[in-house]
């Protein structure tokens, strides 16, 4: 190489220095500006842009606020999609006229006095929901106080309020909201379609009216001019959850969920959760609430699939309502600033009850399978119309005796066979009934007091096993296997930390670690059950769990998946005959053995069919 400097060298070095000083750069400096305080306007603004993302967020708000009110009915309107205008009317205790001016004010709120932010008891506490839609909308907001003569308004425009007047209004609050977005045009463009929009708003709605079932609520579009109730829940039965939820969720739901109440150390867990076999293909009918607010935490919902897990294929995903209660100083609810997230004190808890409580609810529901199972093989088997003809069957006389001819000797008809039952059992008294055929060697028709069952006994035979080994697995451990070279796996330290934390629990699984130095953890035994794995990806898996839910089901779901391969190889195969007392003795077995009313990815292993329903189908009735 020369000893001259490469001149490309030179200018890159030059280049590197002007990028590295232009921080300290004359031109710039004189561009700098000085720290000042943004002035109300701005900083309301910047308060809308956390607070209010969409139509739906603005509703979210109101609703609250007339909650808070202790309104007993809520009204609420949108057009276009709340882009044009929503508009929130309670029945509330209303504000009195000297605080009006005060409410559209930030950090102004009659909730809390600001010395104990964990002890909070009301949706809202912030006091930047009304200020903050002032600052970005057309705002108007009426009110009469209870007891007060007459009823007062505010109108506030891009920031700007007008005087206070006194206008004509029965008691209550109306929040009304025009030109969403208009004093932030660019926000605008990040809204979506009219119709995803009112979605939105309606979702919202109905989280909230779960959360009050003792509130009437009343959604309308109003646009172009015209109403329409898109959605309305009455108060019914008092005020009962129940009655709310078959409002919103649907009859079904309700007849196929389990009740939940269970308490642990100052949390107490109440709702619904529904039975495996009614299951969704989306996590869309999950709803959380934290102390009466509608909340959306990963860390329950992992707790919720967790419950599930031993039930559910992947692609399937539970159905629930389920609300949480406890001190207000237990969990803290401002740590976000929706207050769509929480945060418990010790998250532990409130995931461990979950998880024990819908185990212990759908370990008790035994071989209850959903409703809905047998209403689809019902609408399966519609009658098709009549042909306009007319035949006879073809009839032989044989020692005296007219016989339709033809039945016994078509091909097919030999995969029907009957059984004579044992005359000491009764099907009055048994859930599954008792067996009285076998069809294509592979379907149990059973005989109830109310109709009759079909049985799929690979299913449920496969079930049965499964929940055997199960029980054999829990109660001897899960026996590990000692690798013959202990295999060390580098991992960043807080994932090291957390692993370290849940060793315990993983001892008890077979998998068996221990700290090896700084950021290392050293992996000496695994599950048996699971034969040769990598034990460092294992590892690493259970890990990223760890971090993103705060708990892992990884090693559990393996030893379990491992268990259902090895139940259904040793459980009854489909095409084997089984006699009558066989039969019988796999329905005596279902009914007494938890989750057998589907099968080990949350299918079902029986079909109901009500006799009356039969006799619909039939024209009977």
């Amino acid at each position: 190489m020369s000893g001259k400097p490469d001149g490309r060298l030179l200018m890159l070095s030059e280049s590197a220095m002007y990028c590295g000083m232009s921080a300290r750069n004359p031109h710039i400096l004189q561009d700098r500006q000085p720290i000042r305080q943004l002035d109300d306007a701005a900083a309301n603004r910047i308060a809308a842009g956390e607070v209010v993302e969409r139509p739906a967020s603005a509703i979210k708000e109101l609703i609250e606020n007339s909650l808070d009110a202790q309104a007993r009915r809520v009204e609420i309107y949108y057009a276009d999609g709340g882009k044009t205008l929503l508009r929130v009317v309670d029945d509330g205790t209303g504000i009195p006229e000297a605080e009006m001016p005060l409410a559209l004010s930030r950090h102004a709120t009659s909730k809390i006095d600001g010395s104990d932010l964990l002890n909070i008891h009301s949706f809202g506490f912030r006091g930047e929901a009304l200020p903050s839609l002032g600052a970005v909308g057309r705002l108007s907001l009426t009110s009469r106080f209870v007891g007060a003569e007459s009823a007062f308004q505010l109108v506030v425009d891009g920031g700007k309020m007008t005087e206070l007047a006194p206008v004509a209004g029965p008691e209550g609050t109306t929040v009304e909201l025009r030109d969403l977005f208009h004093a932030t045009p660019a926000r605008l463009k990040f809204l979506r379609s009219a119709v995803a929009e009112a979605r939105a708003i309606g979702d919202v709605v109905k989280r909230l009216a779960m959360a009050a079932p003792d509130v009437a609520f009343v959604l309308r579009d109003i646009s172009g001019g015209k109403e329409r109730i898109t959605f309305r829940a009455d108060v019914e039965d008092n005020g009962s959850l129940q009655a709310r939820l078959r409002r919103i969720m649907g009859r079904e739901f309700i007849e196929n969920a389990l009740e939940i109440d269970a308490e642990r150390e100052g949390i107490r867990l109440t709702g619904y959760a529904a039975l495996p076999t009614y299951s969704r293909g989306a996590a869309v009918a999950q709803f959380f609430f934290v102390n009466g607010r509608p909340v959306r935490d990963k860390q329950l919902h992992g707790a919720l699939r967790a419950a599930y897990s031993d039930f559910l294929s992947r692609d399937r995903h539970p159905a629930s309502a389920l609300f949480l209660d406890c001190h207000p100083e237990l969990v803290d609810v401002n740590v976000h600033p929706a207050k769509a997230e929480v945060r418990f004190r010790e998250p532990g808890v409130a995931r461990g009850l979950i998880v024990s409580a819908l185990k212990h609810a759908l370990a008790e529901a035994g071989h209850r399978a959903s409703t809905t199972v047998g209403t689809a093989t019902l609408g399966a088997m519609q009658p098709e119309p009549r042909p306009e003809m007319s035949y006879q069957m073809p009839l032989h006389r044989e020692h005296g005796m007219t016989h339709f001819s033809g039945f016994a000797e078509r091909e097919g008809w030999q995969a029907g066979r009957v059984e004579e039952a044992p005359q000491a059992q009764v099907a009055d008294d048994l859930p599954l009934g008792v067996a009285r055929a076998q069809l294509h060697e592979n379907y149990i028709v059973a005989q109830t007091a109310s109709g009759m069952v079909i049985v799929d006994q690979h299913a449920a035979h496969e079930r049965l096993v499964y929940e055997r080994l199960k029980r054999q697995s829990g109660a001897n451990g899960v026996p590990s296997q000692a690798l013959l070279i202990p295999e060390i796996v580098e991992l960043p330290l807080a994932d090291c930390a957390r692993l370290l934390e849940a060793a315990e629990a993983m001892f008890g699984l077979g998998l068996v670690y221990e700290a090896f130095g700084e950021g290392t953890i050293c992996v000496r035994e695994t599950p048996a059950i699971l034969g040769e794995i990598n034990a460092a990806k294992l590892l690493r898996d259970v890990a990223d769990e760890l971090t993103d839910l705060g708990q892992t089901q990884t090693v559990k779901d393996r030893i379990e998946a491992v268990l259902s391969r090895m139940s259904c190889h040793g459980s009854i195969r489909s095409g084997r005959r089984m006699s009558a007392d066989e039969m019988n003795a796999l329905l005596r077995e279902m009914e007494a053995t938890p989750h057998s009313g589907q099968c080990n990815h949350g299918r079902p292993t029986y079909v109901e069919l009500k006799l009356s329903d039969i006799e619909r189908l039939f024209g009977r009735t």
